[in-house]
């Protein structure tokens, strides 16, 4: 499971003219599943991006994380957008292929898993829509922007 995080000084989700998630201060998650990613990658994913410290304290340096500010009126909201192009393979060529993502069913359930268990640890989350056109608006602070992967475990083949 991947994630792409930008530390926003605000960002929202418009879908067909409407906002349907918006948040100030915090971070925008844009989020892809992987085939054979489970809840496990999710909530590793999740504990990383609660703990990972980002934001600045009283004299300016990224020593606070998201949970250190969370509710604390400063900073704190999650913004968690699906975004399976974060799979591209363009080693073939320049038209990307996205067969690593998770095949769509399995993206939902993993992205609504991940949806879920946020929204138990933090008190602002917002998301975008599973598989819907979207436009992202933000604005970036810093700019702070940091890729994060959580790799499932590896396939141990039987013995021959």
């Amino acid at each position: 499971m991947m994630a792409l995080l930008q530390r926003v000084a605000q960002a929202r989700v418009v879908i067909e003219g409407q906002v349907v998630g918006a948040i100030g201060a915090g971070l925008l998650v844009l989020l892809c599943a992987e085939r054979g990613d489970s809840e496990v990658q999710s909530d590793k994913l999740l504990d990383k991006i609660g703990k990972l410290r980002i934001f600045n304290d009283d004299a300016g340096k990224m020593n606070r994380s998201l949970l250190d500010i969370d509710g604390k009126g400063a900073a704190g909201g999650l913004l968690v957008v699906s975004q399976f192009t974060l799979a591209a393979d363009v080693s073939g060529g320049n038209r990307p292929g996205f067969t690593a993502a998770a095949a769509p069913d399995e993206g939902r359930r993993l992205y609504d898993y991940f949806v879920t268990q946020a929204r138990r640890r933090h008190g602002d989350v917002q998301t975008g829509r599973f598989g819907a056109e979207m436009q992202v608006h933000l604005v970036n602070d810093g700019p702070v922007t940091i890729p994060l992967r959580m790799a499932p475990p590896p396939t141990v083949s039987e013995p021959v």
